[in-house]
């Protein structure tokens, strides 16, 4: 089970700013995320403490969220365990993330104020116009749900009168972005899956009724937020699944030797003897997706290379990076390769010289990794 404490947000409101070494910053945000040498037990605590797993299905390695989930849990943790939870929506799928339900009720007013709050901004006011634009299609597919729902989106028909232009991959794939849109007005919702096929239904089957008013869903939002980062800045860079900014929530902070403010959440501050241990973790962890976080932070040196050519890139396709105590301290450049039935580590990079002990701790995961991945370890030359 996790600690206790950590599903509570009750704390002093007291104004205190926390004078934080780097090493407090990185072990706050360690203990946050779980991955201290307390290990949690069960899945829904992990997801419920996280608040959700993204959804990626890029499996170099294993996706995403198993991948997560492993890091936390350890191999007791099987993949079957979440794909279940998602089928069965004892999670629930929302802009790619898998959710507890009850954390719909969080997002049920913004989505009923879509594209967001007056006064709108031009791209928003743009939005609303290519929907209503392509009002037919929008009933055309619910109509389709509520008689046969849920539905692969292959099932369900375009009948877009205005293409949706982008210079990127969306371009005119107008079913993709309506149903985008639909799923950020409340009115669709991933139903599970049928193997990689997302299934589709009407909202009003999926989310449970209860929607908690706007701003106090935001402030709820962050404050669960802030409670699963640890440390975070007020105001950070946007990111596809989830923000990184914390808002208003916790208390201030100053980290030495970075430049400007943070938000802490002062239940890390509780004194315990931090005790880490190593990981693997995917590029899309919560750990590590901060980029300036991690560089600020932990003073690490990482980006996800996959989309890079092969000849730009400097530690591989989809490397791992690795935790150790409280420190990233190299990636791990691998690949499932299934059909040979191996787990191939072509390179480990150390941004520190690993002394032995690290080396036995990390060893020791790449091994575990490739037991719970059920594929034979093989290593560089």
């Amino acid at each position: 089970m996790l600690r206790p404490g950590v599903g509570s947000l009750a704390y002093s409101r007291a104004v205190t700013v926390h004078q934080l070494s780097r090493q407090d910053a990185r072990r706050i945000a360690v203990r946050a995320q779980l991955l201290d040498s307390e290990r949690p037990s069960e899945l829904f605590d992990v997801v419920r403490h996280l608040t959700g797993l993204q959804l990626d299905q890029t499996a170099a390695v294993a996706p995403s969220a198993d991948l997560v989930a492993w890091s936390r849990l350890g191999s007791s943790y099987s993949p079957d365990e979440l794909k279940d939870a998602i089928d069965e929506l004892s999670l629930v799928e929302l802009h790619g993330v898998a959710r507890p339900p009850e954390d719909i009720a969080l997002y049920r007013a913004e989505m009923a104020e879509w594209p967001g709050r007056e006064p709108l901004r031009d791209w928003q006011v743009y939005l609303q116009d290519w929907v209503d634009a392509n009002n037919a299609c929008r009933l055309d597919v619910l109509e389709r749900l509520r008689g046969d729902g849920p539905l692969p989106m292959r099932e369900l028909p375009d009948t877009c009168v205005v293409p949706w232009r982008s210079s990127g991959w969306t371009n005119n794939r107008n079913l993709i972005k309506l149903m985008g849109f639909m799923v950020q007005r409340g009115e669709v919702a991933a139903a599970g899956r049928d193997g990689r096929d997302r299934l589709w239904d009407l909202a009003e089957r999926i989310y449970p009724d209860e929607v908690v008013p706007y701003d106090e869903a935001r402030r709820i939002r962050d404050e669960r937020r802030l409670r699963a980062l640890g440390i975070a800045r007020a105001r950070a860079q946007e990111v596809a699944a989830d923000r990184n900014d914390v808002g208003e929530s916790g208390e201030p902070a100053v980290v030495e030797g970075v430049k400007g403010a943070w938000r802490v959440d002062p239940y890390w501050q509780d004194g315990a003897l931090f005790s880490g241990r190593a990981a693997l973790l995917s590029p899309l962890d919560r750990l590590v997706y901060d980029r300036k976080r991690i560089a600020e932070v932990f003073e690490f040196d990482y980006n996800l290379e996959m989309y890079k050519p092969v000849a730009k890139r400097r530690w591989g396709y989809f490397a791992l990076p690795i935790l150790y105590c409280d420190r990233l301290v190299g990636k791990l450049d691998a690949k499932s390769e299934r059909s040979e039935g191996v787990f191939r580590v072509n390179a480990i990079y150390e941004d520190v010289a690993f002394d032995k002990t690290m080396t036995a701790a990390i060893q020791h995961e790449i091994e575990d990794l490739a037991g719970w991945l059920e594929l034979d370890l093989v290593l560089p030359d």
